[in-house]
């Protein structure tokens, strides 16, 4: 396993997860409107501030991580659809175990739980076709 390669498609991935989840806040202002529904459950904007460093560096590791498992699984490389077809099977793994999770646990509304699975889908089925097109890219000689 190249480490190199790692921290590469796992920068890559968090910079995608970052562009994607500015979008989807630019372009879905209804995700933030549902959410300033439960002023208990989620922090102030200004109160997310003071822990955003935690936020961006488990961001990070849990993409790092994503991108050992496709190294393990991908050793030869890979492309945009093996990385899409394995950031899908993320995604469905990030809505089923957090994302209907907190749904259980916490008191929020269907609708921000179906809002927050279709945003975490999309980003981690991109953060996929990122990691499989740096994979794709490094591995090519």
């Amino acid at each position: 396993m190249n480490y190199l390669h790692l921290g590469l498609a796992a920068l890559g991935g968090t910079v995608a997860s970052f562009a994607v989840g500015f979008l989807v806040m630019w372009l879905v202002p209804a995700l933030i409107e549902e959410s300033h529904k439960y002023p208990a459950v989620f922090r102030r904007k200004e109160e997310m501030f003071k822990v955003m460093p935690i936020g961006l560096l488990a961001s990070f590791v849990a993409i790092l991580v994503v991108a050992i498992i496709f190294a393990m699984i991908h050793q030869g490389g890979a492309g945009p659809m093996e990385g899409a077809r394995f950031g899908v099977l993320i995604g469905i793994f990030v809505v089923c175990a957090f994302v209907l999770h907190n749904y259980v646990n916490l008191n929020i509304g269907l609708k921000l739980a179906l809002m927050q699975a279709a945003a975490y889908f999309v980003q981690w089925t991109i953060i996929g076709i990122v990691i499989g097109l740096i994979y794709k890219a490094l591995a090519a000689p």
